[in-house]
C-alpha cells in the first residue's frame, strides 16, 4: 500500500479525450480513476483538440472524488512535448506516459514536469509495456519519488513478445509477477492491463480476480460496463472485513501473552498488518 493515506484505484477507466460525450458521461461513472487519453484512442488530426478537452476536464472540478489523469503521447512522438506541457499546466492528479523503458526516462520526465511547472500534487504514472521495461522495472519503479504508479500495458507487451492472448494469460504471468514485485519493493501502486473482449463478462471477472490475487491495486478498463464488477473484485468482501476485524481484535486482546490465536489459527504480526490493510482499504472505499 505504500506510505501515506490509501487511495482506491480499483477501477481506472480509459476515456478518449476527443469525445465530449465520453468526457461528460465519465462524470457519472463510479470508477475510482480516469485516464483521459490523448494517445491510442485519438486519431492524429484530433490530438490538438483532444489535448484542450482533457486539460479543461482536469481543471473543471466536475469529477468529484475520482482521480483524474491524462495520458500523453509517448516520448519521441511529434505530440509528446506539447501534450506534456499542457498537462503540466492543467495539473491533474497524474500524467500517464506510455512505453517508459528505463530509469533515465523517468528522471527525464520528472525534470520536464518540474521545468513545466506541474504542481507537486501531479504525479507521474509510467506504463510498463515492453520486454525492455519488464527487465528494468525494479529500477524504473525506484527512479524518482514523483513516480506514483506503474500501469501494465498487456496488449503491447503481448505484441512485443510475439505471444498470444489466451485465457489465464500464461504467456505474460512471469512479467506481471516481476512488475508487482518491483512496485511493492518501491512502495508504489500498480495497475493491471485491460481486458479486450467486452462481450465476455465472465472472462473479465476471472481476470480481475487473477489480478487481485497477484497483488495489483486495480485494473485499467476500456468500457464503463466493466467498472462495477472490477470494483467488486478489488474490494474486500464482507467475510474478509469481518475476519480482519477479528484478527486485529484478537491481537489487541492478547497483547503480552506471547501466543495469540484466532479461530484456532496462530496469529503473528504479519497477519495483523495484512488485516489492517484490508480494513484501511475497506474504510477508504466506504
Amino acid at each position: 500500500m505504500g506510505a501515506g493515506v490509501y487511495r482506491p484505484r480499483r477501477s481506472v477507466l480509459y476515456m478518449p479525450a476527443a469525445n465530449e460525450r465520453a468526457l461528460e458521461k465519465a462524470k457519472t461513472i463510479a470508477c475510482d480513476a480516469l485516464i483521459l487519453d490523448l494517445e491510442d484512442a485519438v486519431a492524429p488530426d484530433l490530438k490538438p483538440a483532444a489535448r484542450e478537452k482533457a486539460c479543461a476536464a482536469a481543471q473543471s472540478g466536475d469529477y468529484g472524488s475520482r482521480e483524474i489523469t491524462i495520458r500523453v503521447n509517448e516520448l519521441g512522438t511529434q505530440w509528446h512535448e506539447e501534450d506534456l506541457a499542457a498537462a503540466c499546466a492543467a495539473g491533474p492528479d497524474g500524467i500517464v506516459v506510455p512505453k517508459v523503458n528505463t530509469p533515465k526516462e523517468v528522471k527525464h520526465l520528472v525534470r520536464a514536469m518540474t521545468r513545466l511547472g506541474a504542481p507537486p500534487r501531479t504525479k507521474l504514472w509510467a506504463m510498463i509495456e515492453t520486454p525492455e521495461a519488464i527487465l528494468r522495472v525494479a529500477k524504473i519503479a525506484r527512479a524518482d519519488e514523483r513516480l506514483a504508479c506503474l500501469v501494465i500495458g498487456t496488449n503491447d507487451l503481448v505484441k512485443e513478445l510475439q505471444a498470444q492472448h489466451v485465457p489465464g494469460r500464461a504467456p505474460v504471468l512471469g512479467a506481471l509477477s516481476i512488475a508487482v514485485l518491483a512496485a511493492r519493493r518501491a512502495g508504489i501502486a500498480i495497475l493491471d492491463g485491460v481486458f479486450n473482449d467486452v462481450s465476455d463478462p465472465a472472462g473479465f471477472v476471472a481476470e480481475c480476480h487473477q489480478g487481485r490475487a497477484f497483488g495489483f491495486d486495480g485494473k485499467t478498463l476500456i468500457h464503463p460496463g466493466q467498472v462495477e464488477p472490477c470494483n467488486a473484485a478489488f474490494s474486500p468482501s464482507s467475510d474478509e472485513v469481518e475476519q480482519a476485524r477479528g484478527i486485529v481484535a484478537a491481537w489487541r486482546d492478547g497483547a503480552g501473552t506471547g501466543v495469540v490465536t484466532y479461530q484456532g489459527r496462530m496469529i503473528e504480526s504479519l497477519h495483523v498488518e495484512t488485516a489492517e490493510r484490508v480494513l484501511a482499504v475497506h474504510a477508504a472505499i466506504g
